[in-house]
Order: structure tokens, then C-alpha cells, then sequence
């Protein structure tokens, strides 16, 4: 990838938990991001107020137009979250659809991490894939990955300290910052 400044991703933890393995992955994420690249991790997750489409107008809830100004400054997102119940959790959902209004998703790269065991958590991607695709993003393929994650891997300073997943996920980072840097370019 070229260097440049003008990428941001942003890096949103699905997980209310507080040293969540999906906490773990973005905060890696971040850590390594491929230069020039800022990497934005989202953490008010648990703040945002429950989605009812008759607050989905100005003036928006602060929080919820807190998220849609990150998003419409981001040149990509990248995802990770837990299975609760065979699909996302509740207040990720919630999230999910703070964004579609306002166009805040549409046509951006977008990809994930999955770090639950080998085979499990494939119906919530699923259903993050369904949830995306309604919101018309660009689901950047290459970037996304299963890339299994024990909580023995996770250092007291919640990075990831395993080299071979933290090569899995640069390779994720590099991959989405291709991604959006083909995209914009493409607009110039």
C-alpha cells in the first residue's frame, strides 16, 4: 500500500464487555494499523440511546450523531464482534442501525474479524453480512477474516501478543487500507 494520511479506519468493538476478546482484536487492529493510516477506535458503544426511527432526525441523539460524523470521515471500517444467542449482540444491532440512517455506511469498505473459535459465530457474521449488505456497503472480502482468538492471547495491556494472529490481522488492516485507497483514488 502506498503511504498517504488521508486514510482513517474506523474500529468498532461489538462487545459491551470490558476486556472483551473483540475489544482485544481492535485494539490490536489499531496498534497496527499500516502507516499513514489513523486508526479511530469507537467506544461509546453502550452509550448510544435504543434506535427508534422517530429520533432518526435532527437534531439527532448526540451520541447517535456523534457515530454518523465518524462515519462520514472514515475511508473504511473494520468490525469485530460476539455471538450472543446465534446472532449479534443487542446493543452492536443497536449501532448497526444508528448507521444506516444518514447514508453513513453507504459505499464503505467494511470487513471484520472474527475471532471465535474455529466454526463458531458464523451465524452472527451472517448476519453482520445481511445487516451490511442492507445498508449497501462494500464488503471488502479479502479483508475479512476468522482469526481465532483465546483469552490467553490477550496481554495485560489488552493487545494481542501472539505473533502469528497479530500477522492475521495487520493482514486484515492492510488489506481494508488497499481497499479504501483503490476507492479513493478511483473518486479523485
Amino acid at each position: 500500500m502506498a503511504e498517504t494520511n488521508r486514510l482513517s479506519i474506523v474500529l468498532i468493538n461489538g462487545s459491551l464487555r470490558a476486556k472483551s476478546i473483540n475489544g482485544a482484536v481492535v485494539a490490536t487492529a489499531a496498534a497496527l494499523a499500516p502507516p499513514g493510516v489513523n486508526a479511530l477506535v469507537y467506544r461509546r458503544l453502550g452509550e448510544l440511546p435504543h434506535f427508534n426511527p422517530d429520533d432518526d432526525r435532527d437534531p439527532l441523539p448526540e451520541t447517535a450523531a456523534e457515530l454518523r460524523a465518524l462515519l462520514r470521515g472514515a475511508s473504511a471500517v473494520l468490525l469485530s464482534t460476539p455471538e450472543y444467542a446465534g446472532s449479534l449482540p443487542g446493543s452492536f444491532k443497536n449501532l448497526l442501525d444508528w448507521t444506516v440512517g444518514g447514508g453513513s455506511l453507504y459505499r464503505l469498505p467494511v470487513a471484520w474479524i472474527n475471532p471465535a473459535a474455529r466454526g463458531r459465530a458464523r451465524d452472527t457474521y451472517a448476519a453482520l453480512r445481511i445487516v451490511l449488505d442492507r445498508a449497501g456497503v462494500d464488503i471488502v472480502e479479502s479483508a475479512c477474516a476468522d482469526i481465532p482468538v483465546s483469552q490467553e492471547s490477550v496481554g495485560d495491556d489488552g493487545l494481542i501478543a501472539d505473533d502469528g494472529i497479530r500477522s492475521a490481522i495487520a493482514g486484515a488492516m492492510r488489506a481494508l487500507a488497499d481497499a479504501a485507497l483503490r476507492r479513493e483514488n478511483a473518486a479523485l
